[in-house]
């Protein structure tokens, strides 16, 4: 029971992340304001505004203008409600009894709110080629606070961020910009704070692999050439999200490929 509300919970926040989004984009408040048709400015209703369902009950169109609704919303939607249950049996294994702290409650937000400002990074950056640092600077601010606070090791935040931004700080200065922009060079940082030392250099591992598989499988297919650009940001913050998840088991699976 307590797995289907968080699912419901999470596809609301998801609803929220792709005002976010949009209004970034646009340049617009996301706090102020009602939602409305991006077509033609109608207000939107209740029934317009279930998560998930409503795209399906409208046909994925205004139900105004009748123009189509981009299929962002349900995929966000569904995304966000799925990673915010994985999120929570990580932290509570067995969900029929819960183990209930004040420190698990807090972890829960933490990784909650995180993984939501990588939800965002991951759809603009898809959409955009675009890592925007009024995400990226409150998540790094929120990952240091909260996880110094649950006791995580300044040591371990600190070499985390070191090889996060400096992995992507290096290419930047070798390039001179022309390999990766600076929103990457945050975004290593960011990834460094959330995961620290050593789950850092999993994730960055994960996300060169995650990389290079999808370029190969465009360009066979003949939708990017060797030259084009990538938004890798989608890749950090998928590979993020994993090793918050499951970066121990990981770890503990690969270095058992070497034990005879």
């Amino acid at each position: 029971m307590i797995v289907a509300l968080i699912f419901i919970f999470g596809a609301f926040i998801g609803s929220f992340l792709n005002v976010v989004i949009f209004r970034l984009h646009r340049q617009e408040s996301f706090i102020k304001g009602t939602s409305k048709c991006l077509f033609c400015g109608h207000r939107l209703m209740p029934i317009d505004l279930m998560p998930i369902l409503s795209y399906f009950y409208l046909r994925g169109r205004c139900r105004y203008c009748r123009q189509p609704f981009s299929k962002q919303y349900p995929l966000v939607e569904f995304f966000t409600a799925l990673a915010f249950v994985l999120i929570y049996l990580h932290i509570f294994p067995d969900p029929s009894n819960p183990l209930f702290s004040a420190k698990n409650v807090l972890y829960l937000m933490d990784y909650w709110a995180l993984a939501s400002a990588l939800i965002i990074v991951f759809v603009y950056d898809f959409k955009y080629y675009l890592i925007l640092d009024a995400v990226v600077w409150p998540a790094i601010i929120l990952a240091i606070v909260v996880n110094l606070f649950l006791g995580y090791s300044p040591l371990h935040l600190l070499y985390g961020a070191l090889v996060g931004g400096g992995f992507f700080g290096l290419q930047f200065a070798i390039s001179r910009g022309r390999w990766i922009g600076g929103g990457d060079i945050r975004l290593g940082l960011l990834m460094g704070v959330i995961l620290g030392w050593p789950y850092i250099l999993t994730a960055l591992f994960i996300a060169y692999i995650l990389g290079s598989l999808v370029s190969v499988i465009l360009i066979l297919y003949k939708k990017k050439e060797w030259h084009d650009k990538i938004p890798f940001g989608t890749f950090l913050a998928i590979a993020t999200l994993v090793t918050m998840l499951y970066g121990s088991a990981l770890v503990k699976w690969y270095w058992s490929l070497f034990i005879f």
